[in-house]
């Protein structure tokens, strides 16, 4: 399974895509979609013709994208809030499934805390994907968001089919 994971910004759009076989995880690609000067609007539509491109060009079969950190400054919560948007309106595009975690969720699945500074998110990427080049902090952060749904999947997976066996 081919996953993308997504850690939503309005100047910096996070991507991480990883393929996933079993309990193995390989990396394939990562990087940043940077918006356009302008207003609100370019910038979207910028990010939106970005992560088209990244869809496009390695086609995952699940996406992932972190929730929003809500903040003190109302103004900037929606801002990021529309480009969370553009993070899932994209995948969705393409026919796929969104997972969505809580950045805490991501955390506590990478690093085994839930409160866990950036440098121990990029460290423990680099342990998942050995030999991995990670673009910047915000592709770390997506390609730990698509690590959190490979597990997560993988999880329910496990339990369904111990659900099935248990039923006869």
């Amino acid at each position: 399974m081919r996953v993308v994971g997504i850690d939503p910004g309005l100047r910096n759009l996070g991507w991480g895509v990883i393929d996933v076989e079993g309990s193995r995880l390989t990396h394939v690609a990562n990087g940043i979609c940077h918006s356009t000067t302008g207003d609100l609007a370019d910038r979207l539509l910028s990010l939106h013709g970005q992560l088209t491109e990244v869809i496009l060009r390695f086609r995952p079969e699940a996406a992932a994208v972190e929730h929003t950190f809500v903040n003190k400054d109302a103004v900037a919560t929606l801002k990021l809030g529309q480009a969370r948007g553009i993070a899932l309106l994209v995948p969705a595009q393409a026919g796929l499934v969104v997972g969505e975690y809580a950045p805490n969720a991501v955390k506590k699945t990478v690093v085994g805390v839930g409160h866990a500074a950036k440098v121990q998110v990029d460290h423990m990427v680099r342990l998942h994907l050995p030999g991995v080049q990670i673009a910047g902090p915000d592709a770390a952060d997506a390609l730990a968001v698509a690590i959190c749904h490979a597990h997560h999947v993988q999880s329910a997976g496990r339990l369904q089919a111990a659900v099935k066996r248990a039923a006869g």
